[in-house]
């Protein structure tokens, strides 16, 4: 399990453990929320991959093929032992680790750090840096 020390404002709590569903994903909206509008937030997808390290995943939700916000709905596998996740729709692969889609490398979601704080799942708001 990935735990890491929480110091840095950046760190999101999106949900606990318990709402996730395993070797499956599902969406959430991270970002600033202070405003009360969703237009500061961001749709992304996490995935929860117990026994693998690391266990928590978050990529964009949206496919950019099909321009639409259906990762999370996509079927986790492993390919050339990479942990992948398929769109649901036009079926590439986008891997778990950085986001990089098998069929065109070229093309790439946006990953973010996650976290587990006790059973709470944290995310940080800016994507990791590749």
């Amino acid at each position: 399990m990935n735990q890491v020390a929480i110091t840095h404002t950046q760190w999101q709590p999106i949900c606990q453990q318990s709402d996730l569903v395993a070797d499956s994903g599902v969406c959430a909206l991270v970002g600033d929320d202070s405003s009360g509008k969703t237009s500061g937030k961001k749709s992304i997808a996490l995935f929860f991959i117990p026994g693998a390290e690391p266990q928590l995943y978050a990529i964009d939700n949206r496919d950019p093929f099909a321009n639409a916000g259906v990762i999370a709905r996509g079927i986790v596998a492993e390919v050339d032992g990479e942990l992948t996740v398929s769109s649901p729709l036009y079926k590439q692969h986008f891997r778990l680790s950085d986001g990089v889609c098998l069929e065109d490398e070229n093309v790439k979601l946006a990953t973010y750090p996650t976290a587990f704080d006790g059973e709470t799942v944290l995310v940080s708001t800016g994507p990791e840096e590749s």
